[in-house]
């Protein structure tokens, strides 16, 4: 049985300006998009500044997806009673779900301004996007949040601000398939050059099963809980409508591949 080691989720404090490690990681993400973005640039003929006009676009959306995204999926009560509490960002609370959505309707401005297929610019992105996922796990797990359920195993960790129960590190199972897995099947596939909408439609299916499978280890909302049957979380729920439409895209990309094939 391991102890979670009770590291402190503020990095520097300097009266009382405060910086945290979830900030650190954010940065650390965007970072790492922005310099593995500038290696392939040259593919679509992107400058550096279109490669800091992307990142920015996309860390609007996912910083104002991600709070919409919580707010209206996770705490839509709280934001009836509240409507401005969706504008406390202080508060914290992000969703990877509606950072996502944040993130699609970024991109299509984006795509629309470089005179470019959303496809194109959506592709180019989902080999960048697990350097941001897994820095977030790492974050969440130093921030001591979004722990997993009671486990008996080996390698159970206790974390006691939350209660003696020896419990599942979901937060270093989240960072080890959403961060270097998919980041290592992404561009493995990359390398292959595939066909429009398949690296996409991939993100999509590889996420959304990763992170059905670690629900089943991740501790519930306590106040959502089971959403139906007894078992289905809120983001089971919300990443099956992730792995269909990437299943549909990678089907789609690999049809077009084939019609280009016969016009050849």
């Amino acid at each position: 049985m391991l102890q979670y080691p009770q590291i402190d989720p503020v990095l520097v404090a300097i009266g009382p300006l405060k910086i945290h490690w979830y900030g650190l990681m954010y940065l650390i993400g965007f970072a790492g998009a922005w310099w593995l973005a500038k290696q392939r640039a040259h593919r679509l003929g992107w400058s550096r500044d279109d490669v800091g006009d992307l990142i920015f676009y996309g860390a609007m959306g996912v910083v104002l997806g991600g709070r919409f995204g919580y707010v209206f999926f996770y705490n839509f009560d709280r934001f009836l009673a509240d409507p401005l509490w969706l504008f406390q960002v202080w508060e914290g609370g992000m969703s990877f779900h509606g950072g996502l959505l944040g993130v699609i309707v970024a991109m299509i401005i984006f795509a629309r301004r470089m005179q470019a297929s959303m496809l194109t610019v959506t592709d180019f992105i989902a080999p960048l996007v697990p350097i941001g996922l897994g820095a977030g796990r790492v974050g969440n797990f130093i921030g001591g949040e979004l722990w997993g359920r009671p486990t008996d195993l080996p390698w159970g960790m206790v974390f006691p601000h939350v209660d003696n129960l020896a419990r599942h590190p979901s937060q270093l199972y989240q960072f080890a398939l959403e961060g270097v897995a998919l980041f290592v099947i992404l561009n493995l596939l990359d390398r292959k050059l595939p066909s429009r909408g398949v690296l996409s439609g991939a993100f999509l299916i590889c996420y959304g099963i990763f992170r059905f499978m670690m629900e089943f280890v991740r501790q519930p909302d306590a106040h959502l809980g089971f959403v139906a049957f007894d078992w289905l979380t809120m983001g089971q729920l919300l990443s099956l409508p992730m792995i269909l439409a990437g299943l549909v895209l990678v089907a789609w990309g690999r049809k077009q591949a084939c019609f280009d094939q016969v016009k050849n």
